[in-house]
């Protein structure tokens, strides 16, 4: 079984194919073409901050639909692979790193915050929905410092049994939170997306729902 699965991610798929045909490096394009469409996480001029940005298709997407005065923030341990744009400033390096925090601040606050991090994984389901909420954690918990007020969050996270904490997690912090798994993502993949919309600071208990 594992022979097929591994078999039928290499081929190509609808997604893939185009994003080749668009000039982008990974299909993981458009599940933020789906989350943006439907909750808007940034506008045309926005500062954007991409963690786990490699290779790069959702920073270059975010550089084809932002305008001239907009700033893409992008970090990852790996290289992109996309071309130099003077709105991108990029740091190959780790986000919890502190003196890597301290560039991305000074590029701050940002509008938008966005992810599809995920962790080394081992194919022990639960040891990676572990990993993945770690993670995940940890990006929220530094968000505060990097959005702006009103700004939006968008997380990878790996489905585990998690959610409902990293969700409560989020209440705090935003007005509203949502939950997607867009259509991208492969059907035998067990991911998800969390955005948290308009950014508050609050920890009063808001609105959730997973539309």
């Amino acid at each position: 079984m594992s022979r097929q699965r591994s078999s039928k991610r290499s081929e190509p798929d609808h997604y893939t194919l185009r994003a080749k045909k668009e000039g982008y490096p990974a299909r993981s394009v458009y599940k933020l073409e789906e989350l943006n469409g439907k909750f808007h996480i940034f506008s045309r001029n926005s500062r954007i901050l991409d963690i786990g940005a490699a290779p790069g298709s959702w920073s270059l997407y975010c550089l084809r639909n932002t305008g001239p005065d907009s700033i893409i923030a992008a970090i990852d341990l790996k290289e992109l692979t996309i071309k130099n744009d003077p709105r991108l400033f990029f740091i190959q390096g780790d986000f919890f790193e502190e003196s890597n925090l301290n560039r991305l601040l000074e590029k701050g606050p940002y509008d938008a915050v966005i992810s599809d991090a995920a962790p080394a994984t081992t194919g022990n389901r639960t040891v990676d929905a572990g990993r993945s909420f770690s993670l995940a954690a940890g990006i929220i918990s530094l968000s505060g410092k990097m959005l702006k007020a009103g700004g939006n969050l968008t997380i990878k996270i790996f489905q585990g049994g998690d959610e409902k904490e990293l969700t409560g997690m989020l209440n705090e912090l935003f007005e509203k939170t949502k939950i997607l798994k867009p259509k991208a993502c492969r059907s035998e993949s067990f991911e998800t997306y969390i955005v948290g919309l308009n950014f508050t600071g609050s920890a009063n208990v808001r609105k959730s729902d997973g539309n």
